[in-house]
């Protein structure tokens, strides 16, 4: 393994480096972005035990039942995305994209859970933090 990195690292030009450490600073800013916005837009109540989460319940059966799946799909693909980037050496907002795609799933014991990472004083903190400087409530808990 330390052989292959050694020999990619003498083998990539100064272009493939410049790529990749463009690539790095991108996919930070994407992540930290679509995060900071779905912290902010969701309701101040969300994590509170008296919020009822009713997701597309005035639509078609149909519909819902795809819009459903996608949300699910979406939320598995966050929390992989999120294990990446708790890797180190890989930037971006991972414990924060694992919480946001548990937020999207359809779990069995996901509330217990995401009351369990919310509730981390360094997380709450920066995350009511975000969400005054963008004029909304602080986030309810129990």
């Amino acid at each position: 393994m330390i052989e292959w990195l050694a020999n990619l690292w003498h083998s990539m030009t100064w272009l493939e480096f410049v790529a990749g450490v463009v690539v790095v600073i991108v996919t930070f800013a994407v992540s930290y972005v679509v995060v900071s916005i779905i912290l902010i837009k969701i309701p101040a109540n969300y994590f509170h035990s008296d919020y009822e989460h009713h997701f597309v319940s005035d639509r078609h059966p149909v519909f819902r039942a795809v819009a459903i799946a996608g949300k699910n799909v979406l939320g598995v693909l966050l929390i992989i995305t999120g294990m990446i980037l708790s890797l180190p050496a890989v930037p971006g907002p991972g414990l924060l994209t694992i919480f946001i795609g548990l937020m999207l799933t359809d779990i069995p014991g996901k509330r217990v859970l995401e009351a369990k990472i919310i509730k981390r004083p360094a997380i709450l903190s920066a995350v009511n933090k975000l969400r005054q400087r963008y004029g909304k409530p602080a986030l309810v808990m129990d």
